[in-house]
C-alpha cells in the first residue's frame, strides 16, 4: 500500500509525437560510409571501376575549386535553378489556391493537370529547345514546368485538407471571404503547400542536370556529363557530390521556412 500524502510525479504524456532533432546521429551516419569506403578501396574488396577512393574525390574538388573552375559551373546552375523554379513555384501556388477555392476553375484545370502531371518532364525538353532555343530560355522552361505540376497538386490538395470546421467557425464569427482566406484556408495549407515544395524543389535539381546536359557549356549537369563521356569517377563523384550538397541546402531552407511560417503550431 502506498502511503498517504506521498506525491508520486507522473511522466507527461502529451508529446503529441513530436520529433526531436538528433544532429549529430546523422553526422556519424556519414561520417561512418565514408570511412567504410575509404577503407573498402583501400583494402581491395571494392574496385577502383565501381567506387573512388573518398580521399582523390575530396582532392579532385580542391583541385576544382583551385582552379576557378567550381564557380564556373556552380553559378550558372543555380542561376538557372533559382529562376526556373521561382517561376514553377509562384504560378504553381497560385494556380493551386484558385483551384482550391473556386469550382469552376477545379472542375476546368483539374483534368488538364491530371493529364500532363505523369508526362516524364525530361521527355519534353526538345520540345522546349524548338519553342525557347538552346540557349537558357529552353532550360528555364523545363524547370519551372517540372516544377510547377507538383505544386499546383500539393497546394490544392493542402487547400482541401484544411479543417472546414475552423472555416464554419469563421463564417459564423461574420468574418468576410478575404478574411476567411487569409487568416484560416493559407495558415492552415501552408505545412502541406511546404511539404510539397521539398519535392517541387528536388525534381527542379533532376531537371537542372537534365536541361545542363544538352547544350550548356557550363553547369554541373555539363560538368557531370563530361566526366562520365570520360569515365573520369573522381569527378563524376565531386559533381553527384555538389548536386547532394546542393539538395541539403535547398531542405535545410525549406525548413527555415517552415520554422518561420508554422511557428503558430504547438
Amino acid at each position: 500500500m502506498p502511503e498517504q500524502g506521498v506525491v508520486r510525479e507522473v511522466a507527461f504524456r502529451g508529446g503529441g509525437f513530436a520529433p526531436k532533432t538528433r544532429r549529430r546521429v546523422g553526422l556519424v551516419v556519414f561520417v561512418a560510409l565514408i570511412a567504410l569506403a575509404e577503407w573498402g578501396t583501400r583494402a581491395g574488396w571494392i574496385s577502383a571501376l565501381t567506387l573512388p577512393r573518398p580521399s582523390d574525390v575530396l582532392q579532385t574538388f580542391i583541385e576544382l575549386y583551385s582552379s576557378g573552375l567550381l564557380f564556373k559551373h556552380l553559378v550558372p546552375s543555380l542561376m538557372r535553378l533559382v529562376v526556373g523554379a521561382a517561376i514553377g513555384v509562384t504560378i504553381g501556388i497560385g494556380t493551386g489556391v484558385l483551384i482550391g477555392l473556386f469550382s469552376y476553375i477545379r472542375s476546368g484545370l483539374v483534368p488538364l493537370i491530371a493529364a500532363i502531371f505523369p508526362i516524364p518532364k525530361i521527355a519534353l525538353l526538345p520540345l522546349f529547345v524548338i519553342w525557347f532555343g538552346i540557349g537558357e530560355g529552353s532550360k528555364y522552361a523545363l524547370i519551372a514546368f517540372g516544377t510547377f505540376t507538383p505544386t499546383v497538386v500539393a497546394t490544392y490538395g493542402a487547400v482541401d485538407n484544411v479543417d472546414r470546421t475552423l472555416i464554419r467557425m469563421g463564417q459564423s464569427f461574420g468574418l468576410t471571404w478575404f478574411s476567411i482566406v487569409r487568416k484560416i484556408v493559407l495558415p492552415g495549407a501552408m505545412p502541406g503547400i511546404l511539404s510539397g515544395l521539398r519535392i517541387s524543389l528536388a525534381i527542379a535539381i533532376i531537371l537542372l542536370v537534365a536541361a545542363e546536359m544538352l547544350g550548356a557549356e557550363y553547369g554541373i549537369g555539363a560538368y557531370i556529363l563530361e566526366a562520365g563521356s570520360l569515365y573520369d569517377l573522381e569527378r563524376l563523384f565531386v559533381g553527384v557530390i555538389i548536386l547532394s550538397v546542393l539538395g541539403v541546402v535547398v531542405s535545410g531552407l525549406i525548413g527555415a521556412a517552415e520554422k518561420r511560417l508554422l511557428n503558430w503550431r504547438v
